[in-house]
C-alpha cells in the first residue's frame, strides 16, 4: 500500500510519519483492495485537522477528523475510515450474495 502523507502548515516530522503508516496499515486487514492513500495533516490556529482520500473501485472514500491534538485526530480519522471500509465491503458482498441465489416459488 502507497501512503501519501503532506502538511499543510505543519512540518510531518519523521515520528508523525511512522503513526499514521502504523494506522493506516490496520485498514488492509478489513479491506484487501486499498492500494493507495494520501493523508493531509493540517494546523489552523490551534485545532488541528487530518484528512484522508483513499481511491476504490472508482470511488472515494474520504474522511476528515479535528481535535487539539495531531495523534487524537489522526486516531478519530482512523475510526472513520475503517468504518467506512467495512460498510463499503458489507455492501459490496451483500449485493453479489444475492445473483446466484433462486427465486422464490410464487404462490
Amino acid at each position: 500500500m502507497h501512503i501519501t502523507i503532506t502538511g499543510h502548515h505543519l512540518e510531518v516530522t519523521q515520528s508523525l510519519k511512522d503513526y499514521v503508516q502504523e494506522k493506516m496499515q490496520k485498514l488492509e486487514r478489513h479491506f484487501d483492495q486499498v492500494t493507495s492513500i494520501d493523508v493531509i495533516l493540517s494546523v489552523e490556529k490551534q485545532r488541528h485537522k487530518a484528512e484522508a482520500t483513499i481511491p476504490v473501485n472508482g470511488n472515494k472514500i474520504f474522511a476528515n477528523a479535528e481535535d487539539q491534538d495531531m495523534y487524537a485526530a489522526i486516531d478519530a480519522l482512523l475510526d472513520k475510515l475503517d468504518r467506512q471500509i467495512i460498510k463499503r465491503k458489507e455492501k459490496t458482498t451483500d449485493h453479489h450474495r444475492n445473483e446466484g441465489s433462486p427465486k422464490k416459488a410464487q404462490m
